[in-house]
């Protein structure tokens, strides 16, 4: 008579073995990355709808009013009005140094200048525009405003 093994083979067995380590291993992973996340923080601005757009006599200014309601500083890189210029562009001036960090639990504001010269028929009062501030991050946050002539 012949014996039958009531087991199952031992490489079957490794192969499961080594399946749960890998599945174990992938959580713990996936944990510590979003425990990481966490202790690191995250930056989130808003562009507040007081911001505003006038006409001076030096051009178009643009004062950005943003609140960090995030859990870590935010760092500002540009400054944009969508369909008329962004900062570093000639003509376009901050009244900030850029970068320019925003706290977090902070509300701060920018101006920023459109020279006449550049920008004197790129601006039509009354017109709604996108304001874009973009962050170094890689975040992009945007409002609105109405040029005030």
């Amino acid at each position: 008579m012949k014996r039958v093994n009531a087991g199952i083979e031992p490489v079957i067995a490794l192969v499961i073995i080594v399946a749960v380590a890998i599945a174990i291993s992938i959580a713990v992973a996936g944990w510590l990355m979003g425990l990481w996340g966490t202790f690191g923080g995250t930056e989130q601005l808003q562009v507040l709808p007081t911001t505003n757009l006038e006409n001076s006599t030096t051009g178009w200014i643009l004062t950005v009013n943003v609140k960090n309601t995030g859990s870590k500083d935010a760092v500002i890189t540009k400054i944009e009005l969508v369909g008329v210029g962004a900062t570093g562009q000639t003509g376009v001036t901050t009244n900030e140094t850029l970068p320019f960090t925003v706290p977090q639990g902070q509300t701060e504001s920018i101006q920023v200048t459109f020279a006449a010269s550049n920008f004197a028929n790129a601006v039509t009062p009354g017109a709604q525009y996108v304001v874009k501030v973009y962050t170094d991050s890689g975040g992009v946050y945007q409002g609105y405003v109405v040029a005030q002539s």
